[in-house]
């Protein structure tokens, strides 16, 4: 046994050791990041001289290329020709045996040469991160999620992969954007070549024939003929061993009990019909010859009692005695306080007139009203203020007056005698008065009208009032503005009329449709509807009335009003019928005027007994239901005495609060309000 024996380590000797192994580390750590840096450096030139080689070799696979169209075209040219000898195919080889064969590019340019490499193995890459991009592994994610975000997607370790900013150069017109892994990839010589072909309308490939000979793969007996239409053969039939495995399993399921059948239903057995089922069938049948003589029969006392009313003819059946009320006949009254808004009390009075206020107009906006009098003025007034804006002095008693219903046209239309004057309020802004001045500028033809409308207006152009006048040949004694605000229609009760249709009757109202192209005329017994694009007509409304005086249609279109000389007011559904759907009689004398609202379920009549009455008027969507009609409020307010006995003489709504206007015989003009 031999004994070593070992120093204790000192510190001195612990940190030399130590040293000298941080300057092995050291020179390890620089040996590996030398050999790292030669090795990328190595690689780089490898990529380099392998870019170089591949587009040498793309190159003279291109001029191959070429070369093989140009022979193959030849060739196929020299198949198309027969007639030539020792070109195309021979006569005695078949067309489905002859083959083209491919250039091979695998044979004398890529072999023996060690800087040549084949041109696949040059498309195989190194697998390491450096020279392979990364790939887009979204999937199925619409590309659209990431507009806004920095990233395109995520790689396969799940790093984001950022966008590239993408430049419009044209250097870069063969360039492809690929929208997957945001990369442009860039197309050879081939691809272009195969795009090219195919958007000319050739095959991609240059070495296919379209035109080659048909090859029938299969071949049977009979080949002239169609194939047979006999069933199939039982030997063809193959059991399915699944449904085989199905029965069984029923089988056993119904052999232990588990499926149970329904059992069929016993017949009852045969019984006798008078005897008694307990007894033996030797009894003799018709022991009883009904059922009254049946011992012990429930209803053998109510048979005989009816059977003795049938003798002394009375009715079996009784009649039950209704208990019936008057209160239980009387409809359903409806609180007017559930009906509101609606007009109750005077608000504004509009007084400066001389006499009686014929008729009244609102604008379409609702802030200025137009009136015209016996007195010979025209006046507009601020609805809020009552404060009188603008004066006309016409020189004869107003008979109808007319807002245009555009709000961005201010013009007024005024009936004075046989003249129609067509006004410029003043109330639009300055590019509006502009074109209200450029519309109103009228220049009289240098050819005389030989249409004949001449006999019945003529234009004239009025310095004084600022405006138009036209000349009619009776007198106008209403006006109508058509929705859109570019026509207008007058009439004249005691003249002609310029209607492309023939009227039965003297007008007495007429008025447009507010959605659609149809006129309404009231006549004194009758409403007759025309359409004005067809110019025939469609209905005819029978009021059954003494006199019409007036006539106004619902804004829907399916329901009118017309009042009447002798104070009735008929509504009309024209879906429903051709006759009144209601009349009303409150007025004591005749009825001057009906309005309607706009877009209020409201309607309202003036009388020359001094009042206005206010009615609901509900138009339900459901054709089944019918529309509610309720008086809701009784106006008064106008003086009536002996001299002016004519008491309300027009009145109209708001365009778009539920306000009513009244114009009085008085020279006064109301505003009711809610």
């Amino acid at each position: 046994m031999k004994l070593k024996v070992t120093k204790k380590p000192t510190m001195a000797t612990t940190k030399k050791n130590d040293k000298k192994k941080k300057e092995k580390q050291k020179i390890a750590k620089e040996k590996r990041t030398s050999d790292k840096k030669e090795e990328r450096r190595n690689k780089k030139l490898l990529k380099s001289n392998k870019k170089e080689k591949v587009r040498d070799r793309l190159k003279k696979i291109d001029l191959r290329d070429e070369e093989d169209e140009n022979a193959q075209s030849s060739d196929y040219k020299e198949a198309s020709e027969p007639d030539s000898p020792g070109r195309g195919i021979p006569k005695g080889d078949a067309p489905s045996n002859s083959t083209i064969e491919a250039p091979n590019y695998n044979d004398a340019h890529t072999s023996g040469n060690d800087d040549d490499e084949s041109y696949f193995s040059v498309e195989e890459s190194d697998s390491s991160e450096d020279e392979v991009a990364p790939r887009n592994t979204i999937g199925d994610v619409p590309l659209e999620f990431y507009k806004d975000e920095e990233h395109i997607g995520y790689d396969v370790k799940g790093r984001k992969i950022k966008k590239k900013g993408r430049t419009d150069n044209i250097a870069n017109f063969l360039k492809i954007n690929d929208e997957l892994n945001d990369e442009e990839v860039e197309l050879s010589r081939k691809e272009i070549k195969i795009i090219r072909r195919i958007a000319e309308g050739k095959t991609p490939h240059a070495d296919v024939d379209p035109y080659a000979p048909y090859v029938d793969w299969f071949d049977w007996d009979g080949k002239g003929h169609p194939l047979s239409n006999a069933p199939e053969p039982k030997r063809r039939f193959i059991p399915s061993k699944s449904e085989a495995k199905k029965i069984s399993k029923y089988v056993r399921a119904i052999r232990e009990g588990r499926i149970k059948f329904d059992k069929p239903k016993e017949e009852p057995k045969v019984y006798l019909l008078w005897g008694d089922d307990s007894s033996s069938s030797e009894k003799t049948r018709g022991l009883y010859t009904s059922l009254r003589g049946v011992p012990a029969y429930e209803n053998y006392l109510k048979e005989c009692f009816n059977r003795l009313l049938d003798l002394y003819l009375c009715p079996r059946a009784r009649k039950k005695r209704l208990n019936v009320t008057l209160e239980s006949l009387k409809p359903k009254r409806v609180d007017p306080k559930d009906l509101k808004p609606y007009p109750t009390t005077c608000y504004v009075e509009y007084k400066g007139h001389n006499g009686a206020v014929v008729s009244i107009s609102t604008e379409s906006t609702g802030q200025w009203i137009a009136s015209g009098s016996i007195d010979g003025t025209v006046r507009i007034w601020e609805v809020a203020t009552g404060r009188c804006v603008r004066v006309w002095e016409v020189g004869s008693a107003v008979r109808h007056v007319a807002w245009n219903p555009l709000p961005n046209q201010p013009i007024l239309a005024v009936s004075v005698d046989q003249d129609v004057l067509i006004l410029d309020t003043g109330l639009g802004s300055e590019e509006e008065q502009r074109k209200i001045s450029d519309l109103l500028q009228f220049e009289k033809p240098a050819i005389p009208d030989e249409s004949g409308d001449a006999d019945i207006v003529s234009w004239h152009s009025d310095d004084k009032l600022g405006g138009l006048r036209l000349k009619h040949f009776k007198t106008v004694s209403s006006i109508e503005w058509h929705r859109r605000g570019d026509y207008f229609s007058t009439l004249s009760k005691k003249g002609s009329q310029r209607i492309p249709f023939k009227l039965h009757g003297l007008p007495i109202s007429t008025t447009f449709h507010p959605s659609r192209s149809i006129f309404f005329i009231a006549t004194k017994k009758n409403v007759r509807v025309y359409d004005l694009l067809k110019e025939k007509l469609i209905k005819k409304l029978d009021t059954k009335l003494r006199e019409v005086s007036s006539m106004a249609v619902h804004p829907g279109g399916d329901n009118v009003i017309v009042g009447s000389r002798e104070g009735k007011l008929c509504w009309f559904d024209m879906d429903l019928s051709s006759t009144p759907y209601k009349t009303l009689k409150y007025h004591t004398k005749d009825i001057t005027n009906v309005a309607f609202h706009r877009s209020y379920p409201l309607f309202a009549s003036c009388s020359e007994d001094g009042k206005a009455y206010v009615f609901h008027g509900m138009v339900y969507s459901d054709l089944n239901q019918d529309p509610l009609i309720v008086p809701v409020r009784i106006l008064q307010g106008h003086c009536i005495s002996n001299r002016n006995v004519a008491g309300v003489l027009d009145c109209k709504f708001h365009p778009r609060q539920p306000w009513l206007f009244t114009a009085g015989a008085d020279s006064v003009i109301k505003l009711f309000c809610h």
